[in-house]
């Protein structure tokens, strides 16, 4: 019987030997948890790994656990409509009973969808249904691929350890903060579409769904685009948060939805090698220490507002991620070796529903988003070719002040000046620069003579969430419709709407199989 070894190493000792010279008696071990801690680096304070190992010794051996799964049989074929983290997940799970759903994707496969983002960067070329939104894989396919999640769930081994099979590095299985990137998740999504299609998965890619049918309130089916109709009892919902034309379908059928908060703001760009020193200190340079993350919050009293980091990208891009063609939204996004010259940050000022927009219309967040995302194209369309990104050093910003010239950074788009200030609302501007104020302090050289701001950040959650009931996660208006992940207000990043597909898939499978 194995037994689990807790232990602390500081970053110039090496494991194996640690483990050799104190405990002889352990002929093997697999790591369970592994969490660095930097705090206090930058003061010369030596960083450290903590270590949850299971371990056996002579005669023992490894736990293992099969989950098992007891096929149904059945002619009931789920529908998914989207092909993102959590519409893959729930269709994982359903092949793992023998359930064989539909997968209807607007958008193209990773490859050729891939190709057609490069031109929309490059030249300007925007295509409505396949962007760094829409497509095969969703818009994890452009992102840093970070898997953290604070959703307490059993399912994130399940997650974990699926992904593994699949051909992620073994270490995001038992590290504190795992990490794809964007280029191991694209291979990623390909074996497991692939794996799908051989297991009897029909995936419909470039089919957008045009409407969703009901009768009396009961979900039916589904029509696409060019009018080809797919019967049945059970939809998935698992559109993205970037949606809006279903979440428009879903108003003219009076489906319950709400809105809620979200949050609004611009991305942060310093270089790499800037943050390692501010957060490593002369540790800088140490060949175990990943590229340097921070994670930064502060409630503003004054307007009871969060300022907050959200999606830190270290070594990574920062991305033109719009799914309309006269819009411009920015998003972060990261390679599994983290080796851009630049780290990014998203820094978000919450946006309060019924307060900072108007409260008549459930879509009114959308409206909200979109009225900054349309001027920011304006803006890039009168002063440059209209697929530049509006770009401002964080000092001139502070200073309400164009910046006379912009630095190198990573944005393939390309940038020009703007005063930021007179982009997003007021209360966000003046709440980012509190924001930016305190988090100097707590991290003394983050407003620095390199730090460029771009914008702007829209989208980093959906603002409204489709109404569900909690114990069988069905619409709690229309049966048989299922909202699922990050475009149903129950997600927030890869690992969470992977879960989320999970546990509709459960759900649904229990309906399946009485």
């Amino acid at each position: 019987m194995s037994k689990r070894l807790q232990l602390t190493l500081k970053i110039n000792l090496d494991l194996d030997q640690f483990l050799k010279e104190n405990h002889p008696d352990i002929v093997d071990y697999r790591i369970l948890s592994e969490a660095l801690d930097a705090r206090g680096a930058n003061q010369g304070k030596t960083p450290k790994f903590n270590y949850t190992l299971e371990v056996i010794r002579r005669g023992e051996t490894f736990e293992q656990t099969v989950e098992k799964f007891d096929t149904i049989k059945t002619s009931a074929r789920p529908i998914i409509v989207g092909a993102g983290p959590a519409g893959l997940f729930a269709a994982l799970r359903f092949v793992e009973y023998g359930i064989k759903p539909f997968i209807i994707e607007r958008g193209a496969r990773s490859q050729k969808r891939m190709k057609k983002i490069a031109r929309h960067w490059r030249y300007g070329e925007f295509d409505r249904e396949t962007n760094v939104c829409f497509g095969e894989g969703g818009a994890g396919l452009f992102s840093d691929g970070k898997l953290i999640t604070r959703v307490k769930s059993g399912y994130i081994n399940y997650v974990m350890n699926k992904l593994v099979d699949f051909g992620a590095p073994a270490e995001i299985a038992y590290q504190t903060n795992p990490h794809l990137g964007s280029n191991k998740i694209r291979a990623l999504i390909e074996k497991i579409t692939t794996f799908l299609e051989s297991h009897g998965v029909e995936i419909l890619t470039d089919s957008r769904v045009s409407n969703i049918l009901f009768e009396d309130k009961k979900v039916v089916g589904i029509e696409i685009e060019d009018g080809k109709k797919i019967f049945s009892e059970h939809v998935v919902l698992a559109t993205g948060h970037s949606a809006d034309d279903i979440y428009k379908v879903l108003k003219n059928e009076n489906v319950r939805m709400k809105k809620k908060d979200f949050a609004v703001g611009v991305r942060v760009e310093h270089p790499r090698k800037e943050i390692n020193r501010l957060q490593y200190g002369s540790f800088e340079d140490h060949p175990k220490l990943d590229t340097a993350r921070y994670r930064l919050s502060y409630h503003i009293p004054e307007s009871d507002r969060g300022c907050y980091s959200f999606c830190m990208c270290p070594g990574g891009y920062v991305l033109s991620s719009g799914t309309d063609a006269d819009g411009i939204v920015v998003n972060g996004m990261s390679n599994y070796r983290r080796n851009s010259p630049w780290s990014n940050s998203a820094f978000v000022i919450t946006v309060k529903s019924g307060q900072d927009f108007q409260f008549d219309d459930v879509l009114d967040g959308l409206k909200f988003q979109r009225a900054i995302e349309k001027e920011a194209f304006s803006l890039s369309k009168n002063t440059s070719s209209g697929k530049e990104i509006p770009s401002q050093l964080m000092k001139d910003f502070l200073k309400d002040k164009k910046s006379s010239s912009l630095p190198t950074n990573s944005c393939p788009s390309g940038v020009f000046s703007y005063d930021l200030n007179e982009l997003v609302p007021q209360f966000i501007s003046e709440s980012l620069k509190t924001g930016f104020d305190k988090f100097n302090k707590f991290l003394p050289g983050f407003i620095s003579d390199n730090a460029l701001l771009l914008a702007p950040e829209t989208r980093t959650s959906s603002p409204l969430t489709i109404e569900r009931d909690r114990t069988s996660l069905e619409s709690i208006s229309h049966s048989g419709l299922f909202p699922c992940g990050e475009g149903a207000g129950y997600a927030g990043g890869i690992t969470s709407a992977a879960i989320d597909g999970i546990k509709v898939a459960e759900k649904i499978k229990e309906l399946i199989k009485t």
